[in-house]
């Protein structure tokens, strides 16, 4: 096993840092505090969630077999715990923690 030289390690650090920090300051350098969001990013700040969302939803049950297994049961279960929270809260990252915990709960001690 190689392992990479301290100037690459460095270097990659800096970088990573340097991509986190431009994607956290670029919108405040584009859009000006008080002046008005065009309406594109209010769409994709109202679309893209929701989006984002359902994009987790078809990559995890991408892989998911009905005839073999635990036969899909874990996950469907999972969805329904996700989906009351979601109901019942409002909260996507409560949902979303929450059918994760449960289906961790199901697949360690029951199946």
């Amino acid at each position: 096993m190689t392992s990479m030289p301290l100037w690459q390690q460095a270097a990659t650090i800096l970088l990573c840092a340097l991509g986190t920090m431009v994607t956290r300051f670029l919108p405040f350098l584009i859009f000006k505090p008080g002046s008005g969001l065009p309406s594109y990013v209010k769409y994709l700040g109202k679309a893209l969630p929701s989006a984002v969302f359902a994009l987790l939803v078809v990559y995890c049950l991408k892989d998911v077999s009905l005839f073999s297994g635990s036969h899909g049961i874990p996950e469907a279960l999972s969805m329904a715990v996700t989906t009351v929270l979601h109901l019942w809260k409002r909260q996507m990252l409560l949902s979303m923690a929450g059918g994760t915990i449960c289906y961790m709960m199901l697949v360690q001690y029951v199946f």
